[in-house]
């Protein structure tokens, strides 16, 4: 694995690429942040994101010291934005409780805000060389296939890890993890595997039986649930829109927003609509809905417009900004297809 990977390995600019001969690690800092981008997002989405970061905040106590809402605003495309909280979170526990440096054990880095056991394994192996068990999706994948695995992706999880774990070397722990993922990535594929270009394929029981396009088996997913709500879209007479910021807690908390009800199991009626809105106003129902997939459920969101005399009394946390200023504000992705349907449907 380890000889696949100096002949083969990605070119990534969180890496320093395979060190065969000498000890060398890189950067805790970039090791993280590229790991808690790469939670549910590909590798092609992340790396002009991490150039962006990296250039504006080039290390753990940069980032510790910047607002959170230009955090979240640079986080825009990423989605899942209690990452960037917690990252957000993580960078000033270390900075503040380890003097800017992360530590090294697993069991010390899972202690800190928004790293769970994989992140912790990633880091320790790749950035301190620590024997750590990394197991992301494409390391299940080869895993599964190696060893033939014919049970259920959720119920063979701990048997594919305990395997993983037997197999983890102690020389150059990092360079391995790094070159399964590559592998899974590039070859392991989770359709068509290039087999024939595997270094594993010897030993490979999947191959073997000719099972590699079957494995790892997936249980069927349950059907998504629809949640429904409604979002107000005030104008004011300069043409000014109004946003507001989200709780700090639940889903999308600390974003902008185009100010928005509670969003509900099922059907919902419209004469609820006036309960939710921000304030009294002439609402009026925008044609259609807006739709958005969020990972447990998908949202529909119907939109009421109204057009104010003035904007006095909009609360804390509110602004009004004029239409072609929305890209100032963090808004999440749903948001901005809230302001896309207002502003076609006004």
């Amino acid at each position: 694995m380890l000889d696949w990977y100096d002949a083969h390995a990605r070119s990534l600019p969180w890496r320093l690429g395979p060190s065969p001969r000498r000890r060398r690690y890189p950067d805790p800092y970039r090791v993280w942040l590229s790991e808690i981008m790469l939670q549910q997002t590909t590798v092609a989405t992340v790396i002009p994101y991490f150039a962006a970061f990296t250039k504006r905040w080039p290390d753990v106590g940069a980032l510790a010291k910047a607002p959170l809402d230009d955090v979240l605003h640079a986080w825009q495309g990423l989605g899942y934005y209690a990452r960037a909280r917690n990252l957000h979170r993580c960078a000033k526990t270390v900075s503040a409780e380890h003097a800017g440096k992360f530590p090294e054990s697993t069991d010390g880095l899972e202690a800190l805000p928004g790293i769970g056991p994989y992140t912790a394994a990633a880091i320790a192996a790749i950035a301190f060389g620590r024997p750590a068990t990394v197991v992301d999706g494409n390391v299940e994948r080869v895993i599964a296939r190696l060893f033939g695995i014919t049970e259920t992706l959720d119920k063979a999880k701990g048997q594919i890890r305990s395997l993983a774990a037997a197999l983890t070397p102690d020389d150059r722990p990092g360079d391995y993890a790094q070159g399964l993922m590559d592998l899974g990535a590039l070859v392991c594929r989770p359709r068509k595997p290039a087999c024939g270009g595997c270094p594993l394929s010897a030993s490979c029981v999947a191959f073997e039986k000719g099972l590699a396009d079957e494995l790892p088996r997936r249980a069927a997913k349950p059907a998504r649930p629809v949640r429904r709500g409604f979002a107000y879209w005030a104008v004011r007479p300069d043409g000014a829109v109004l946003l507001r910021k989200r709780p700090a807690k639940g889903l999308l908390g600390g974003m902008m927003e185009v100010p928005s009800g509670v969003w509900r199991d099922g059907e919902i009626a419209l004469s609820t609509a006036d309960a939710d809105a921000p304030f009294a106003a002439d609402w009026r129902v925008l044609p259609g809905t807006v739709g958005h997939v969020f990972t447990h459920f998908r949202l529909e969101v119907t939109v009421l417009a109204a057009r104010l005399e003035d904007g006095d009394g909009i609360g804390d946390g509110a602004v009004w900004c004029r239409p072609e200023r929305l890209g100032d504000h963090a808004l999440p992705t749903v948001m901005k297809k809230i302001a896309a349907h207002a502003l076609a449907n006004m």
